[in-house]
């Protein structure tokens, strides 16, 4: 769970910082997707490693879950939860609702099936010609996808789980790999902490950012 939850964290961040674009302009946002897109040999290939990764991650958490479980059958007489964090307490039922999200994320913006209202049905409308060959215009799915309201809040409320989950698995993935020692354990805590809300403000900032007008002439 540690090893695949640590490509996951890499990927993650990645993705914000790749996702921030969208603050640059259309250009620059759009340019970083014909990059991806044009890396053929290699964009479905990473896909599959990383909905497998999410699969194995999945799957060792719910075999983790169920060992712990099996290894106390009687519960505790007195259970005093302030000896764990909400975020370690909550890392399984907010991992699944995660899990949920990422299937609908890639419905949304990859698949672009039209989950979330708008006009997502009319996908031509998100192509234009870039260097002689047709590319995704991602910022105007962005802002189209955004500008209802519901779907903003939804994500906005899947990556601060996002964000809680990764505040307690950076932690955790240091201390399962043998990294973590009494020495530097505050600084482990203090970047998970520090990642965590990056995540959460940077993720979160687009969706924020279109509600409030911008990148509203890419409709026009």
């Amino acid at each position: 769970m540690a090893v695949s939850g640590c490509v996951l964290f890499l990927f993650v961040v990645g993705h914000c910082i790749g996702n921030l674009q969208v603050f640059l302009g259309p250009e620059a946002i759009n340019r970083y997707g014909a990059f991806l897109q044009g890396l053929k040999e290699l964009l479905w290939p990473v896909r599959i490693i990383m909905l497998s990764l999410v699969v194995l991650h999945f799957w060792s958490a719910s075999t983790l879950t169920l060992e712990n479980q099996s290894a106390r059958p009687v519960a505790y007489a007195e259970w005093n939860p302030s000896v764990a964090s909400y975020a370690s307490r909550t890392m399984f039922v907010g991992g699944l609702v995660v899990a949920c999200f990422i299937v609908y994320h890639i419905l949304h913006y990859t698949a672009l099936v039209n989950v979330g209202g708008g006009d997502f049905a009319n996908s031509a409308q998100f192509e234009y010609d870039y260097d002689g060959h047709k590319i995704h215009n991602i910022f105007k799915m962005l802002v189209v996808g955004f500008n209802i309201k519901w779907v903003s809040f939804f994500y906005i409320i899947a990556v601060g789980l996002l964000s809680l989950h990764i505040s307690h698995g950076a932690q955790a993935m240091f201390q399962s790999l043998g990294l973590r020692s009494k020495a530097y354990t505050p600084a482990v805590r203090c970047f998970a902490a520090a990642i965590a809300v990056f995540l959460f403000v940077g993720y979160s900032s687009i969706p924020v950012a279109i509600m409030l007008g911008f990148g509203q002439e890419a409709l026009k």
